[in-house]
């Protein structure tokens, strides 16, 4: 049974195999030409199931169970933004550092150095079975003083909660254990191991 990952985010890729390590994945990208999904979805649940059923439709591979990630970062002192417009906050075709230096900027913009804020991660699940979805969170506060080299996106602004180190700071194997995308991909992995017992 083979898992399909719904993006070509490189970063991502890297997150969720190392995650599901004991199982065969793959990047819908090296199965077929990739190509543009909008996500006109309002939360990341409805993003994600997008993501899913648009690579599952594209695969015709009814064997296949395909897994798609929605993720970002709300900040409170935003009113939640940039939510689910994270991966394009600095404009459409941003790069990780155009939106992590956007999100640095708005705070400055409001005279604040830091924000409580969260990772919500919304991983869906699309297979011949159905569909799923499942979520992890991971809390903490954003900084203007962007430090550490670790890591994607937004991560060098953020700190766990518990921590005095930002993700891009963090080792690796610590930084997976307070994943929102971990916790996400823990509950993802228990469906994916019901599908597999079903079709046994």
């Amino acid at each position: 049974m083979r898992v399909v990952l719904a993006t070509s985010n490189k970063g991502k890729v890297r997150e969720i195999i190392e995650l599901l390590h004991d199982r065969e994945v793959f990047p819908y990208t090296d199965l077929m030409e990739g190509f543009e999904i909008v996500e006109d979805g309002e939360t990341f649940k409805e993003n994600a199931l997008i993501k899913a059923r648009a690579v599952y439709k594209a695969l015709g591979d009814t064997d296949a169970v395909v897994i798609a990630d929605d993720s970002g970062i709300s900040v409170d002192v935003l009113e939640g933004a940039p939510g689910i417009y994270s991966a394009r906050y600095g404009g459409e075709n941003a790069t990780d550092k155009e939106n992590l230096h956007k999100l640095a900027d708005e705070l400055k913009s409001l005279g604040v150095d830091s924000s409580p804020a969260h990772y919500t991660a919304a991983i869906a699940i699309v297979s011949r079975e159905g569909e799923s979805c499942v979520h992890g969170w991971m809390h903490g506060s954003v900084s203007v003083h962007l430090r550490g080299e670790n890591g994607f996106g937004y991560d060098p602004m953020f700190t766990p909660d518990g921590f005095d180190q930002t993700l891009g700071e963090l080792d690796g194997d610590v930084k997976r254990g307070l994943s929102h995308r971990s916790k996400a991909l823990h509950l993802a992995k228990i469906l994916i191991d019901q599908i597999k017992a079903q079709r046994s």
